[in-house]
C-alpha cells in the first residue's frame, strides 16, 4: 500500500525531532562537563578494572576468559548502554513535562530519544574496547561481523522496556526506585562477568529467560567464539520481540492518561 506524502511527511519530522532530541540531550548531558563524554567511558571502564583486578589479582578466576579484561568489556559496555537508557526512561516524560505537553510530536520519542542518546554513548565508548583488545593481544574472528546485531537487539530490547517503564512511571512514581532496585539484582543476573554457560546446571534457566544472555553472546562473538549460543540468541530475540509489542500496546493504551496526569 503506498504511503501518502502527508504519512511520509509526517515519518519524516517524527525522525529528524528524534534526532534533535537526542543531540539536544547529548549538548546539555555534556556542556557543563569538564570531561565530556569521557564519563561515558569512565564508568564501565573503571568497573571493568575492579572486577578484573578481583577475579585474576585477588582470586583464581574459574569464570569467563581471557584475555578477561575484553571478556569484562564486551559485556560491560553494553551493560552500562542498557542500564543508563532504561533508568532513565523512567523520567522519559517528568523530564520535560512542558515540552511534552505543548509540542505535537509521537509520544515514544521521549523514549526513543534516550534509547538513541545513550547507543551514541556506547558507540564512543567502543575505542576503549578496542585499545584494551589490541594491548592485550586479543584474537578477532568472523564473529565481530554479529557486533551490530547485537547493538540492533539491544536498542529494540531497551525500547520495548522504556515504553512499558515511561507511563507506569507517571502513575507510580516509586517505580522508578523499584526499578533501579531491579537493575542492580538484574546486574549480578546477567553473564557479565561471566559467561551464560559459567552458570550452575540449577541456575541455566536464568539465561534463558534473560533476553541479555544471548545479546551478551553476540558482542563478545568476536573475541570468544565459544561465548555464541544460537539458542540463547534466538530466545533473546524473541522475548525482545515480545517486550517490544507488549511496550508499543502499553504505551498507546496509557499515553492518554499520561498526559492527563502530567
Amino acid at each position: 500500500m503506498t504511503q501518502s506524502p502527508e504519512h511520509r511527511s509526517a515519518r519524516a519530522t517524527a525522525w529528524s525531532s528524534l534526532w534533535l532530541l537526542t543531540r539536544r540531550d547529548l549538548k546539555v548531558r555534556y556542556s557543563t562537563s569538564l570531561l565530556g563524554y569521557l564519563w561515558s567511558i569512565l564508568d564501565p571502564l573503571l568497573m571493568s578494572l575492579i572486577y578484573w583486578f578481583i577475579f585474576t589479582q585477588v582470586f583464581n578466576r574459574t569464570v569467563g576468559e581471557s584475555p578477561y579484561i575484553v571478556f569484562l568489556l564486551t559485556a560491560m559496555l553494553p551493560w552500562v548502554w542498557f542500564n543508563g537508557a532504561v533508568s532513565d526512561s523512567t523520567r522519559a516524560f517528568l523530564r520535560d513535562v512542558k515540552l511534552v505537553r505543548s509540542v505535537a510530536l509521537p509520544r515514544w520519542i521521549w523514549v526513543g530519544r534516550i534509547v538513541a542518546s545513550k547507543g551514541i554513548e556506547f558507540l564512543l565508548s567502543l575505542p576503549v574496547l578496542v585499545g584494551f583488545a589490541v594491548f592485550s593481544g586479543a584474537s578477532v574472528g568472523w564473529g565481530l561481523l554479529l557486533f551490530p546485531l547485537g547493538a540492533v537487539l539491544l536498542a529494540a530490547l531497551i525500547l520495548g522496556i522504556g515504553l512499558i517503564v515511561a507511563p507506569l512511571t507517571v502513575f507510580f512514581r516509586d517505580f522508578e526506585r523499584a526499578i533501579k532496585l531491579l537493575l542492580r539484582v538484574l546486574f549480578y543476573a546477567s553473564p557479565v562477568i561471566y559467561g551464560a554457560g559459567d552458570l550452575p546446571h540449577f541456575a541455566q534457566p536464568l539465561a534463558w529467560l534473560n533476553p541479555l544472555s544471548g545479546i551478551f553472546s553476540l558482542f563478545r562473538a568476536g573475541f570468544f567464539p565459544d561465548q555464541l549460543d544460537w539458542g540463547l540468541v534466538a530466545s533473546s530475540a524473541g522475548i525482545t520481540a515480545v517486550l517490544l509489542v507488549v511496550g508499543a500496546l502499553v504505551f498507546r493504551r496509557s499515553v492518554g492518561g499520561v498526559l492527563k496526569e502530567l
